[in-house]
């Protein structure tokens, strides 16, 4: 594909085929994503791709785990962009005879060479080199849609001619020079623009490359090299030091440092021991590792990432459907402005030839050029997407990169979002005349079935206390409010104050046990038991919670792109107090269902705001879903993960306004790419109809524009995570 008249038909040609239920085309990764009624189907689209004058095959998927699927596709556009830099090459050296004896008019010497010479220098130029232009032509007529290389067919063409036809006239004044140089300098555009194309997808060819081909297994006790993908979940992996970790797993036996700064952007090594959990792709610095495998293929977390990156980077933001429908009507009324100034410098204008027309009617064509259009959007996404993945930013589709540029209000979770989610028992306080050493086995008895992060403080500190508790039956998880389940013949609970108040436990009993709760244990769970129909309270439990490092950088972050930051949690309205004033958070909302959070997050929406939600754990599953644009922590569960639109691949929610910022460096560079590929046009159009243009400039301002648009777009790729300074009024 050529510009993006031509990913505008092939779109079409799949939209037309049956049994194609939907399709986008990138002109600048040349993918089509394709979503088929049945997978036999692909064939046909296929062949309605080849039938509208191009060719397709299918790419091989993240789901082969080797990495020679990232081999073979890195090679093959790189033979090929050799293969256009010896074409151009040819083009200068046949175009710089015709051109060059131009500068001598400068001084006012005419070198010109003989009028034959020139028609065979520049004849392989047209006829040869420029022979992927008349086939993209012939496409263009056989799906009745025009562009780019209709007008450079048709300008080249005219320009070569005109000037046989002079020659055959013996008149000397010949346009070769500008057939030849449009048609050099149009592919030096397009090589220049492939190679810088190239390195908008490096992030996704970083994250192929990670991909080992082989593993070390071990089998009937020996270490055995196996190709990756006979390698199947619950294998046992060892991993040398320097050695990439193969695929997901659980560390068995070892100790060491592992890398993992491609994957979640984090530049520290992360310490790893039995137990730990280990990804695919990162570097294993020390230490030998032996690791339970446990996932493969395109279940792997590299392999997700991969899929995420590629989806947001095929994706069309609005902005970009906008640009699909003027860049199909561009073509058609180039053609029509050419005609008219054709027609008019003829017929009108003073002294007006046919020779002067058909020069001016070129510089039209040649200088018109929908390239730039169609690179404009994609090329700042995929930086875009490219760049915040690098950096542990993983955005799911392009609609989401969109929209999080306008956030302006910020929803967090607490536990395990804005806190580190592993909170410990400060305090335990029974009521009445209940025993600690009996009101900890019950607690703990419910809690064992429980996958709560405050479960696990229960337990660990009923085990430090030398509790032993029963077993558990009929476990009930009542989600915001807290579980219950039968101990020893009687339903216990454990949960939150508003859950014990709806229970029926007396407030002067909840009263009592909260004043005796220390100030440092703000988090608070209440169990009660039920007493032949009446539930009565056991005791307390106080929980404490560090907050995350980068929280109040988070929050510092968003105050400074003006974006407001809101608490909204399940937890104790005092717990939700004292991390808020820590973190400078004003508005909070606290003690809210799941069902709560949503409507929440619906109301600010309803006031006119655009609203991120940030959370972790399964409650927060239909907030994010109500979010305008949602944010899970790769380190919460995936419920959270799979309603989020964008992933932090580390527990950071510093990340947060990373990504705000992100979002909008990238729009900055969609709406300057925009700008900048229709003042080109908007410019030279005119000044090439009023014979102000030469060919030759008008092509070389073409080539100019779609390499000007894909090197802004690359500035992207040197953006780092940092200190976010305040935005001004100017801003």
């Amino acid at each position: 594909m050529s510009c993006a008249s031509c990913s505008s038909a092939v779109e079409k040609a799949l939209l037309a085929t049956p049994g194609v239920i939907g399709a986008t085309v990138n002109l600048a990764t040349e993918k089509a994503r394709i979503q088929l009624a049945k997978p036999d189907l692909l064939q046909n689209a296929i062949e309605a791709i080849q039938k509208a004058g191009y060719d397709a095959e299918p790419i091989e998927t993240a789901s082969q785990p080797s990495s020679a699927g990232a081999s073979r596709a890195g090679s093959h556009p790189t033979k090929q962009n050799d293969h256009e830099g010896t074409m151009v090459l040819w083009g200068v050296l046949l175009t710089l005879p015709l051109v060059l004896p131009m500068a001598g008019m400068l001084f006012g010497k005419h070198y010109m060479l003989p009028g034959w010479i020139q028609l065979l220098l520049a004849s392989p130029v047209q006829f040869w080199l420029g022979a992927r232009f008349y086939r993209g032509a012939l496409k263009a007529i056989q799906n009745r849609t025009g562009n780019m290389d209709l007008l450079v067919a048709i300008g080249t063409s005219a320009a070569f001619g005109l000037s046989a036809y002079m020659l055959g006239e013996g008149n000397p004044h010949l346009y070769f020079e500008a057939s030849a140089a449009v048609i050099t300098l149009v592919m030096l555009g397009k090589w220049l623009e492939a190679r810088a194309k190239r390195q908008t997808t490096a992030a996704i060819a970083a994250l192929q490359a990670l991909r080992p081909d082989t593993a070390t297994v071990i089998q009937n006790g020996q270490e055995k090299v196996l190709p990756i993908a006979s390698v199947a979940v619950g294998m046992q992996v060892v991993v040398k030091p320097g050695e990439r970790i193969p695929l997901d797993g659980r560390v068995l036996e070892g100790e060491g440092h592992v890398d993992e700064a491609l994957i979640t952007g984090e530049s520290q090594a992360v310490e790893k021991s039995p137990g730990s959990l280990v990804t695919g792709g990162a570097v294993n610095l020390d230490g030998r590792l032996l690791i339970e495998v446990s996932a493969v293929g395109a279940e792997t977390t590299l392999a997700k990432i991969i899929r995420l990156v590629e989806d947001a980077q095929a994706a069309k933001p609005d902005i970009q459907k906008l640009v699909d429908k003027v860049s199909a009507v561009f073509v058609p009324v180039v053609l029509v402005i050419a005609v008219l100034t054709l027609l008019y410098w003829v017929f009108l204008a003073e002294g007006g030839n046919l020779e002067l027309a058909i020069v001016n009617a070129v510089a039209v064509l040649v200088i018109a050029c929908p390239c730039a259009l169609g690179l404009a959007t994609p090329t700042a996404i995929m930086a875009g997407t490219g760049v915040a993945a690098r950096h542990g930013i993983l955005i799911k589709d392009a609609q989401a990169l969109e929209l999080a540029h306008r956030i302006n209000t910020v929803v967090f979770d607490k536990t395990g979002t804005l806190t580190e989610g592993k909170p410990s028992v400060g305090a335990a306080v029974p009521f009445n005349s209940n025993s600690l050493h009996s009101f900890l086995a019950k607690a703990a008895a419910v809690e064992a079935g429980s996958a709560h992060p405050l479960a696990a403080a229960v337990l660990a500190y009923a085990q430090g206390q030398g509790v032993q508790w029963p077993g558990v039956s009929q476990l009930q998880d009542q989600p915001g409010r807290g579980v219950s389940g039968m101990v020893d013949g009687t339903r216990v609970y454990v949960g939150t104050a508003r859950w014990m108040r709806e229970l029926g436990v007396p407030e002067s009993a909840l009263s009592a046990v909260n004043q005796a709760l220390p100030d440092n244990a703000p988090t608070h769970a209440w169990v009660a038991e039920d007493q032949q129909g009446e539930v009565s309270l056991l005791g307390a439990l106080g929980f404490g919670d560090a907050l995350k490092a980068g929280a109040f950088a988070a929050v510092q972050n968003l105050t400074n792109l003006r974006v407001k930051s809101v608490l909204l949690t399940g937890d104790s309205r005092a717990s939700a107090q004292r991390v808020a004033q820590a973190l400078g958070i004003s508005e909070v909302q606290a003690e809210q269902l799941p069902h709560n959070k949503s409507e929440a997050v619906a109301h600010y929406r309803q006031q006119g705001q655009v609203v991120a939600m940030v959370g972790d754990g399964i409650n927060d599953a239909p907030a994010l879903a109500a979010a305008d644009v949602s944010f899970a922590m790769s380190s919460g569960t995936e419920v959270a993960m799979h309603a989020a639109d964008i992933t932090l691949m580390r527990p950071d929610p510093a990340l947060v306004a990373q990504t705000i910022d992100i979002s909008r460096r990238t729009y900055n560079k969609i709406k300057q790419n925009l700008f900048w590929a229709f003042v080109y046009n908007a410019v030279g159009i005119p000044l090439a109809a009023m014979g102000l243009l030469n060919p030759v400039v008008a092509g070389a301002a073409m080539a100019l524009s779609s390499v000007s648009v894909v090197s802004n777009a690359l500035l992207l790729t040197r953006w780092k995570p940092k200190l976010l300074k305040p935005e001004t009024e100017e801003l």
